[in-house]
């Protein structure tokens, strides 16, 4: 690791003048930061300690909850408004690292955290997202925990984060403050795919920060579930992950339904158009199955990921099919 200076800052403003004033990181419960400064992925000049911030409430606000960025993960999967109103968030939370992690960890910081492939966190090797223009060797290599969706050919990288597939299948926004003012951004529109720049990971203004996320109340939000499909049961990244939130009418209709994809895709991932096909269907298997063909529309394969297509449309059939007995 490179020296580096510390600051802890106590309010807001301070932090973001400090981060636009030099190359420097927020420094939270760094469980991912750290780890990349040891890898000597990131090397910033300055750490910026955010922790005294006021910024780790969660409260029922205007038909929504409003979660502080400093919240740690696991106190929002075991918070009572978060196991009533969102039982999806709960669970994607809970199915992330270990204990010990999620004590520490927080909501911003799960937000920001960079991608697991192998190639970006191996500094001997190339990789486009860690130095633009070097090539991405994941397409040609060994590609079996990469990106179907998304991707471009300069990057597959996955999005590691269950909890922002949750978030993504809830609506959830994003309230930011920084050196251009304050602004809320839907989950959806946060991240950004690879395109020609996989070094570009989300649309947070240089030295803005995270100040908390903003999920509307909604009825198909109760009756919603995760499901993870990993290499192993705990302490695992997902494979393919599904987060699901249906509304039914009295007869079993599908009035709404959200569906997030994890594990398979290079951002937090929508299914916008079986999402589109479910509206208006009776809710049932048959119907389920067309919706998992509907979530893989535009899917690309690579040499040791193929199986994630079939993978996903039985996960999306299993994550509904969870979320319709919830009563």
């Amino acid at each position: 690791m490179k020296p580096v200076t510390y600051k802890r800052a106590m309010k807001s403003e301070e932090a973001i003048s400090s981060a636009s004033a030099s190359h420097s990181c927020y420094l939270a419960g760094g469980t991912t930061l750290v780890d990349l400064m040891k890898l000597d992925i990131v090397a910033p000049e300055h750490l910026i300690d955010i922790n005294k911030l006021s910024l780790a409430d969660i409260e029922l606000k205007n038909d929504a909850i409003r979660v502080g960025a400093l919240v740690k993960n696991s106190d929002l999967a075991h918070h009572a408004l978060i196991l009533e109103h969102f039982p999806v968030l709960s669970q994607a939370l809970l199915s992330g690292a270990s204990p010990q992690l999620r004590n520490m960890a927080t909501v911003g910081g799960n937000i920001m955290q960079r991608t697991r492939c192998y190639y970006f966190r191996d500094t001997t090797l190339p990789c486009n997202k860690r130095e633009p223009g070097t090539g991405c060797p994941a397409i040609g290599g060994h590609n079996r925990i990469h990106a179907i969706l998304g991707g471009s050919d300069k990057c597959i990288a996955v999005n590691p984060s269950d909890m922002c597939v949750a978030l993504a299948a809830l609506d959830a926004s994003l309230n930011t403050v920084g050196p251009l003012g304050k602004k809320t951004i839907p989950l959806v529109d946060f991240h950004v795919a690879p395109g020609e720049h996989p070094d570009v990971e989300t649309v947070l203004d240089k030295g803005a920060l995270i100040e908390s996320i903003t999920i509307p109340l909604h009825p198909r939000n109760k009756r919603s579930h995760y499901l993870k499909v990993r290499d192993r049961a705990s302490y695992a990244f997902a494979l393919v992950s599904v987060a699901v939130a249906l509304e039914l009418d009295s007869g079993g209709v599908i009035k709404s339904a959200r569906i997030g994809l994890g594990g398979v895709a290079t951002k937090p991932w929508r299914a916008l158009e079986a999402e589109k096909f479910l509206v208006g269907k009776k809710a049932g298997r048959d119907i389920y199955k067309r919706a998992g063909e509907a979530a893989v529309i535009g899917a690309k394969t690579y040499e040791h990921n193929a199986f994630k297509v079939e993978l996903t449309k039985r996960v999306v059939v299993r994550a509904l099919e969870k979320a319709e007995a919830i009563v």
